[in-house]
């Protein structure tokens, strides 16, 4: 068909391109004149394809058509008019000249929402349902028999622009199509528009935006966000009296608690809190809405969190490469902005003559210059100067806060000759907040005993505003709009500012955990350093597939799977390995694109909270990472039973497991993974070689004081080496240095904690009751701390308490085994409820193969111990829990289940490691 096209913008413009590969030859384009020097977009496109554009500034005068508007436009010999979006009137004589008519888009559900200011007005009265229109002009107002309808469900959150963009925009583009291919087919209906329903409003303006104060929370928040950018809703508020209008508007405030700094709004029911998520406001039914965005009667936007704040922090001081960029970006405004004859600092967006349409394009030219940074439009009204967009940009690019430095009540302490800065606040929402009503416990250096600081003690509701955060973060934060590439990019980020700050992290774990410094830069915080780097690399290679069906062909029928995040993880970690298992759990979470609410244990709290500080400084937005010290019977508890948590990932007991995994399943059934107690078993083959799995044997068992889940529980020495094994090990025992975790030379620091060094004396003391000879150690060192003698005991028999139970501190249990008696060992060494681990020492192969294939636990240790591994799987077997930590298996499960993003396994495997270590599955 021959079609003629009258409209503006963006959206005349794709209507006008996807027409004219439909076949249609679009004769003329008729669209609003240049404004301060810029065309349409629409005019644009159509003048680069040589189609003819008019622009009149008008069509009639004094109620008739201008005859040589009539003739330019008869002159075409169009057959359609489409009017896509058209802000001007268009006389009959032009809309009735066609022989098909003419056809208009309205972007409401006809007969409800008649007139300009439709979407707004669909969104200020509430509606659940939301569309277009599509229907034949005549010479009433939006009155004209329908052609097609398609309708959208109107989200609680949503704005003019977001309605736009999700549904209006895309879907009309096709609506439009799909109505002229109809026409074309002689199959477009003529339906009459029915008056029941029927409604018209005026268009919005600002003068008639003023909120209504006496009405409802939600009213209040429909009328907010139905006048989100265009005109704004405003108000009268402060003293003395400003105007102020509101953006970005909710009702989710699910976990806010309204304290904060009164803003007087006279005519409200009560006044506006300003917090730290926003300006909490209330409706006359006493309930919150929050507001996120606030434009000063300057016209300058801020976050509505600022608003009693001063200027903001004093500028960045630009590297070379952000000189260049900030050049690339003033061309950008230039192209963007032609009336103006150099863009200087302080020239603004808006006053230059920018509208709507070149916010997006702005938008869009800075993803292409910054790497594929992805900004929001709410970014540009809230930088409307060049030199403000400038700062936000490169704070952005940079990764940091976009909010505003984080305010952090550090603990200092001179420790390991540097000064400690540790944060020692709840961390909820990119902030560090004292817990609900001021609640505190004492974290305990476990070396002399004494206070380190007083930390606060998160209690139910704090939980109910992290998870609050956290989902709020996930479904509507920046988090998710990035790319997985991106979402890597800050996981890189963090990795390597942990490695930055490793000395001060391993300072901490020490101090606060009684890890051995040299142990702790190595293992606590050098793995956990590896295993974001290892993670940061899988967030875009986390894929879905294609799968052949039955249905294929010849139908062309086609079946893709996609792999998507859980939402919010609740990760309960335990105080053995305090930042490392912190690291394992949340890497695989953060990787997949989920948000988490971290339980630290409560007696070592403090690396958990120096992370989350050093996750604002990488850029991972507010509310991604959030931090609850506290304890596990009430934390833990509430993160096992909430409603919004979608997964919960455990370390710590058997007993402990069981329950959480009891709570997963009554609350919503959320996923749950589970690292759970262990025996592991140690064979030591006479064949082996000694000297070898003596080291490696201490290391078993000694590694990190003992607390080490995998640590050996139980030795098996063949009874011919069984003597010179026991020897050497008490020889080697001797040697040891317990002291100081910060002293170098330092191989065995005090116990985590003052219950668990009492619960240590205790199995030692059944031990010896039981009959097992204890060779040495057993008790705690006679000086301050919690410091306890590295223990051999041997003649343990299976029947014994020690010989079932594990002691997870410094003790070596060893019993032995006939001269070749394989079998009869593999059936003691499995004679376990757990498996987690497991070892074996000897040179023979075939034998090593055996053993390993017959021992019942997650991960095998072949001539070795402890060698895990980021990129090998780790988990157990039986009632050491189920689920993996580590490698791929975190992100995909194996056995058929459908991927979730989330660190849950649910399959098999046994991968080799060069001989050292085998790693199975469940």
């Amino acid at each position: 068909m021959k079609i003629a096209v009258i409209g503006q913008s963006l959206f005349g413009q794709e209507v006008y391109g996807h027409l004219r590969k439909e076949g249609h030859e679009v004769v003329g384009v008729f669209t609003v004149p240049d404004k301060d020097g810029k065309a349409d977009p629409l005019g644009l496109e159509a003048e680069k394809d040589g189609v003819p554009v008019f622009k009149f500034s008008r069509w009639r005068a004094k109620g008739q058509a201008l005859p040589e508007v009539v003739a330019k436009y008869q002159a075409l010999g169009a057959e359609l008019n489409v009017l896509p979006f058209c802000s001007q009137f268009i006389p009959m004589e032009i809309i009735n000249a066609p022989r098909h008519g003419s056809i208009i888009y309205h972007p409401s559900l006809l007969p409800r929402h008649r007139g300009a200011s439709a979407i707004n007005w669909t969104l200020i009265h509430g509606d659940k349902k939301g569309g277009f229109s599509i229907f034949w002009a005549d010479d009433g107002l939006d009155t004209g028999d329908l052609l097609l309808q398609k309708e959208c469900e109107v989200l609680p959150d949503d704005t003019v622009s977001t309605l736009y963009n999700r549904f209006l925009f895309p879907e009309g583009i096709k609506g439009m199509v799909q109505a002229v291919r109809l026409i074309a087919e002689g199959k477009a209906p003529r339906l009459p528009q029915p008056e029941e329903g029927a409604t018209y409003e005026g268009i919005q303006k600002k003068e008639t935006a003023k909120i209504d104060w006496d009405q409802p929370a939600e009213a209040i928040h429909n009328w907010i966000r139905g006048n989100d950018k265009v005109p704004g809703a405003w108000t009268e508020a402060c003293e003395p009296l400003q105007k102020l209008t509101f953006f970005n508007s909710t009702l989710n405030t699910s976990g806010l608690v309204p304290e904060g700094d009164a803003l007087p709004i006279p005519g409200a029911h009560r006044p506006g809190v300003v917090t730290k998520a926003g300006l909490i406001l209330f409706g006359n039914d006493d309930k919150m809405l929050l507001v996120k965005n606030i434009q000063l009667e300057d016209g300058k936007m801020i976050l509505a969190s600022n608003f009693f704040k001063g200027a903001a922090s004093s500028a960045l001081e630009l590297t070379e490469a952000e000189l260049v960029t900030a050049e690339a970006v003033r061309s950008a405004w230039q192209r963007i902005l032609p009336n103006v004859l150099e863009v200087e600092d302080s020239t603004d967006f808006f006053k230059s003559g920018a509208a709507s349409v070149d916010v997006v394009r702005l938008v869009e030219e800075v993803k292409e210059l910054c790497d594929g940074l992805e900004l929001e439009n709410e970014d540009v009204y809230m930088a409307t100067t060049f030199g403000d967009f400038i700062q936000l940009l490169v704070r952005k690019l940079r990764g940091d806060d976009e909010e505003g430095e984080c305010s952090i009540d550090y603990v200092e302490m001179a420790v390991n000759k540097r000064t400690l800065h540790m944060p020692h606040q709840l961390f909820i929402g990119g902030a560090f907040v004292d817990a609900e009503g001021a609640k505190t416990f004492e974290t305990i250096n476990p070396t002399d005993g004494s206070v380190i600081c007083q930390v606060s003690l998160a209690q139910v509701t704090d939980v109910d505003k992290a998870v609050a955060t956290a989902k709020d973060a996930f479904e509507n934060g920046r988090w998710g709009k990035i790319s997985a590439r991106d979402r890597g990019r800050l996981l890189y980020r963090l990795a390597d500012l942990m490695e930055q700050h490793q000395e001060e992290l391993a300072t901490i774990e020490a101090l606060d955990a009684g890890a051995v410094y040299t142990l702790a830069l190595k293992t606590h915080v050098g793995m956990s350093i590896q295993t974001f780097r290892y993670f940061a690399g899988w967030c875009d290679k986390i894929q879905g597939s294609t799968i052949p069906i039955n249905q294929a062909r010849p139908n062309r029928n086609l079946t893709l799977t996609r792999k998507e995040p859980v939402g919010v993880c609740g990760i309960i970690i335990p105080w053995n390995y305090p930042l490392m298992m912190l690291s394992w759990k949340t890497a695989a979470c953060l990787a997949a694109g989920n948000t988490v609410v971290i339980k630290p244990a409560q007696v070592t709290p403090l690396t958990a909270l120096k992370f989350a500080e050093l996750t604002l400084k990488a850029g991972i937005p507010k509310g991604v990472v959030n931090v609850l010290p506290g304890s596990g019977s009430l934390i833990g508890q509430r993160l096992s039973d909430h409603p919004d948590v979608r997964k919960i990932g455990f370390t710590g007991s058997t007993e402990v497991g069981k329950h959480i995994m009891k709570s997963c399943a009554i609350s919503n059934v959320k996923k749950v993974s589970l690292e759970l107690g262990g025996k592991s078993p140690l064979i030591i083959f006479a064949d082996c070689d000694l000297n070898k799995a003596v080291q490696m044997g201490m290391s078993s068992v000694f590694f990190n004081k003992g607390e080490n889940c995998i640590a050996a529980g139980r030795l098996f020495v063949e009874d011919s080496i069984h003597d010179e094994f026991v020897r050497r090990v008490v020889q080697e025992v001797r040697k040891m240095k317990v002291g100081n975790p910060l002293d170098r030379d330092t191989d065995h620091g005090p116990q985590n904690h003052h219950a668990h060094l009492m619960k240590l004396m205790e199995y030692c003391q059944c031990g010896v009751k039981e009959g097992a000879t204890l060779v040495c150690g057993g008790n705690q060192i006679p000086r301050p701390g919690f410091f306890f003698e590295p223990t051999v005991f041997t003649d343990v028999e299976d029947h014994m308490f020690i010989a079932k139970e594990e002691s997870f501190g410094p003790v070596m249990i060893i019993s032995r085994f006939a001269d070749g008696d394989v079998d009869a060992v593999l059936s003691r060494a499995n004679a376990t409820e757990f498996g987690l681990a497991s070892g074996v020492f000897t040179r023979d192969i075939n034998k090593a193969l055996y053993v390993s294939d017959k021992l019942q636990a997650g991960t095998v240790f072949v001539n070795t111990y402890n060698k895990t591994d980021v990129a090998a799987p780790f988990g157990g077997f039986k009632q050491s829990g189920f689920g993996k930590d580590l490698g791929p298996p975190v992100l995909r499960p194996l056995g058929g289940m459908e991927f979730c993003s989330s660190p849950l396994s649910l399959g098999c495997s046994k991968p080799w490691a060069s001989f050292c270590s085998l790693s199975s599955g469940d």
